[in-house]
């Protein structure tokens, strides 16, 4: 059975790891065998938005483009939050389409991302990646329908064990992001704050993928 990578900026090319490899339109690299595709609050540039959304709808229907994202709100940038958002729900919409889930980055926005959720009611799944925070926001996401995902701030912060443990097992998902750290780090360690074995934490991302990447499959 392989590991389960959600979110990673590094393809290691590994035959034990399904890695789902964030991909920005304008930079899209053809060799990357499973990948999201979004453009990131960081990165938008008013002028390119519609051509990158173009290459997103185009590459949005490759069988190997599991998901929509990175994409989302940050309000700690100088790019204006009405832009994030007109963004943001573009690429809603393009996930809607192709019935993608989304991979979400969000800082210090979760209230506006809940309420955008709560407007336009989008069918597809959607993740918190690289989750950080605290165990009453977890709740409150969860609560409304957001699966979280966990990573180096799960090995950086140990305040983060009892809110892991808290997380209902099929609502999590485990990845690398940016980070020189293996998978298997992650797991090893999730596993242990969940009280189970590395195969039976394996397993229960797995059936998580099942349910939420309709396009995927591990092995």
């Amino acid at each position: 059975m392989q590991f389960f990578n959600l979110h990673t900026h590094h393809f290691t090319n590994d035959d034990e790891v399904l890695e789902l490899v964030n991909q920005y339109p304008k930079s899209f690299d053809e060799t990357i065998p499973c990948f999201s595709i979004g453009i990131h609050p960081w990165y938008i540039k008013k002028e390119d938005v519609e051509d990158e959304l173009r290459i997103m709808e185009e590459k949005a229907q490759q069988q190997n483009c599991l998901a929509i994202g990175e994409c989302g709100l940050d309000k700690r940038i100088e790019i204006p939050m009405e832009l994030q958002v007109q963004v943001f729900e573009k690429q809603l919409a393009l996930a809607e389409k192709y019935k993608l889930p989304v991979v979400l980055h969000c800082v210090a926005a979760f209230q506006e991302l809940i309420g955008i959720k709560k407007r336009l009611k989008p069918q597809v799944p959607m993740i918190i990646h690289g989750f950080s925070k605290n165990g009453q926001l977890a709740r409150q996401l969860l609560d409304n329908g957001f699966y979280i995902s966990f990573g180096k701030y799960l090995i950086q912060n140990p305040e983060l064990e009892h809110i892991f443990k808290d997380v209902p097992s099929d609502r999590f998902f485990l990845e690398t992001d940016t980070i020189d750290d293996n998978i298997r780090m992650v797991y090893e360690l999730a596993a242990r704050y969940k009280d189970l074995d590395t195969e039976e934490l394996k397993e229960n991302v797995v059936q998580n993928f099942n349910i939420v990447f309709k396009n995927g499959r591990v092995d």
